[in-house]
């Protein structure tokens, strides 16, 4: 193989065995064996199992990211440079779930990497998660134009309760068909979106009405 054929053999390698075992049960020499490679590929390409951990997370990361930040910067365009706070939103998770979620995402290695990857609270990809966040301060700026009254406090716990309902149905999706008996359809990813962003943007609705000033939760001030 030539090096650029053994890097990628041994990326897809993983990231089909992660998918299908979850990342503690696979090793080093699970990789090399399905890759068809030996040991001494992966030390030099990755140098260990966590930074080709790392690296693919990073790749499908970036995908997402991308897709996120285009669809932020169509609806501001569309607005003269501030969209509907749906719509950034919608391009905030949006991405995310379609990602993951369907009948067609669900059986790609990519897609089941970074549920596993939603899933299991790995050193590597916690790391990346914890330091890379230029992108949602881009999210964050957004929301600020669509909101202006609303205090920075709440934009932040916003954004952050938009993405957890997001990795939440990620990560519970069956236990959610199962309890609804079906009655939810996980196949229908436009609308579960629909779903997050509605309850989102009623959250962030509540406070934006409120004196700005005041960066109590809505449900507390009430009391």
């Amino acid at each position: 193989m030539s090096t650029d054929s053994t890097r990628t053999a041994i990326l897809n390698a993983a990231e089909r065995l992660y998918a299908e075992r979850g990342f503690g049960d696979v090793t080093l020499r699970d990789i090399v064996a399905e890759a068809g490679v030996n040991l001494a590929a992966v030390n030099y390409h990755f140098g260990s199992k966590d930074e080709l951990i790392a690296e693919l997370f990073v790749s499908r990361s970036l995908a997402t990211n991308r897709e996120r930040l285009n669809e932020l910067k169509a609806a501001e365009s569309a607005g003269g440079g501030r969209a509907p706070i749906d719509a950034v939103l919608r391009a905030l998770v949006g991405p995310t779930l379609r990602g993951c979620l369907g009948p067609d995402k669900q059986r790609s290695d990519a897609a089941r990497f970074m549920i596993r990857a939603s899933i299991e609270a790995v050193a590597p990809i916690r790391k990346i998660k914890n330091r890379e966040i230029d992108h949602l301060r881009r999210f964050a700026a957004a929301m600020r134009r669509s909101l202006p009254g609303l205090p920075d406090v709440e934009i932040y716990w916003g954004l952050h309760f938009a993405l957890a309902m997001a990795h939440q149905t990620i990560r519970d999706s069956e236990r959610l068909e199962r309890l609804s008996d079906g009655k939810c359809d996980l196949d229908d990813v436009d609308g579960m979106i629909e779903r997050i962003v509605a309850v989102s943007v009623l959250a962030l609705g509540g406070n934006a009405a409120t004196d700005a000033g005041d960066t109590k939760p809505a449900a507390r001030r009430g009391r």
